[in-house]
């Protein structure tokens, strides 16, 4: 398990992790809490204006809220993960819903992860490094 100390501790400079969600407010305030810890974050309103810039900058980890204009989280991650070049980078879902069939939908179109909002410091850091380093084949 991994402590507060500990993802303290991590370095995540570098790590390019992007935030999707149609709320400025949790977009600022993952921006706030990514950069304080060395990411570089990039920001999208809904899925259409992330995938431009999904394609364009590659990041490490994405996060992307489920109820969204247009294009909803889950046809997002469905995107993603069906790209070739893309199906390997973490998803990790957003949703102010807790219910058993939200995290069941987000694991059929192929999240890794589901966070729930409003998300602490500590979990989405959390989140970043666990999966970033399964990403790159380090395990934590």
């Amino acid at each position: 398990m991994i402590t507060s100390a500990r993802i303290e501790a991590m370095d995540l400079t570098g790590l390019k992790v992007m935030v999707i969600d149609d709320s400025n407010t949790i977009r600022r305030s993952a921006e706030i809490f990514l950069t304080n810890s060395g990411c570089q974050v990039l920001l999208a309103e809904d899925g259409f204006d992330a995938l431009a810039k999904i394609a364009d900058h590659h990041p490490d980890v994405i996060f992307v809220d489920i109820m969204m204009p247009r294009l909803d989280g889950y046809q997002t991650c469905a995107l993603i993960k069906k790209n070739p070049q893309l199906a390997a980078t973490p998803v990790i879902m957003l949703s102010s819903k807790d219910g058993l069939f939200d995290r069941a939908r987000g694991r059929m179109v192929g999240s890794d992860e589901y966070l729930t909002k409003p998300f602490t410091k500590d979990s989405l850091l959390k989140a970043v490094a666990t999966h970033a380093a399964r990403k790159a084949g380090t395990g934590l």
